[in-house]
């Protein structure tokens, strides 16, 4: 399956929410989803009533597009969250969260979660000083997180500047503003994940 490359608005219409696939737009009047509460496609709002099966998928749906993901990785993600001990759905939040590309999200670094996934492929960022370009890389707990000396020079690095701080860190990352660094304090937990997914949903739908 290719990655998705249209609309990223008409995701968030179609699973009746805002994703924040956007960044700083979805905070915004011009939203779509704010704009246009059609779903999409449709000449005309109709009244249907989902399947059991139709709820879990859209809500698995909603959590892949939410982090971005392939199918693929996001299935991958759920057996492995599944081999772990503990609640299955808490543990599929915690590895998705620890991702790099969504770090960098959080902290502020990048405005929206394709903007944090493009700048990481392009060698932006570094884990314990050591540079990483795989968006999926799993930060551990003590990892920091700062920018590449040579960025620091470029106008990604400007714009982040402007922006971080912005948004409400999440209690399981520290940010030296002044460094531009964030250090993973601890593993995140479920309280700490404000992505609106009913994981029960996600766990039934793959336990089918």
């Amino acid at each position: 399956m290719a990655r998705y490359t249209g609309p990223a608005c008409r995701l968030c219409r179609r699973a009746g929410e805002k994703l924040f696939l956007k960044g700083e737009r979805c905070y915004t009047p011009k939203c779509a989803v704010e704009r246009r509460r059609r779903t999409p496609g449709e000449a005309s709002p109709r009244r249907r009533r989902a399947s059991e099966w139709g709820v879990q998928l859209r809500e698995k749906q909603k959590a892949r597009q939410s982090y971005g993901m392939l199918e693929r990785q996001f299935s991958n993600y759920f057996r492995t969250a599944r081999r772990m001990p503990g609640v299955t759905g808490t543990n599929l939040l915690q590895l998705l969260e620890r991702r790099l590309d969504n770090v960098v999200y959080r902290v502020g670094f990048a405005s929206a979660r394709q903007q944090a996934r493009q700048w990481v492929l392009h060698g932006h960022y570094t884990v314990n000083g050591r540079k990483v370009s795989i968006p999926s890389f799993r930060v551990k707990q003590g990892d920091v997180i700062g920018w590449k000396e040579a960025s620091k020079e470029k106008g990604v690095f400007t714009e982040a500047s402007r922006q971080v701080g912005q948004r409400p860190l999440p209690g399981w990352v520290e940010l030296d503003r002044g460094a531009m660094a964030a250090t993973v304090a601890r593993l995140p937990e479920a309280s700490d994940v404000d992505t609106p997914v009913d994981t029960r949903l996600v766990t039934e739908y793959y336990s089918r």
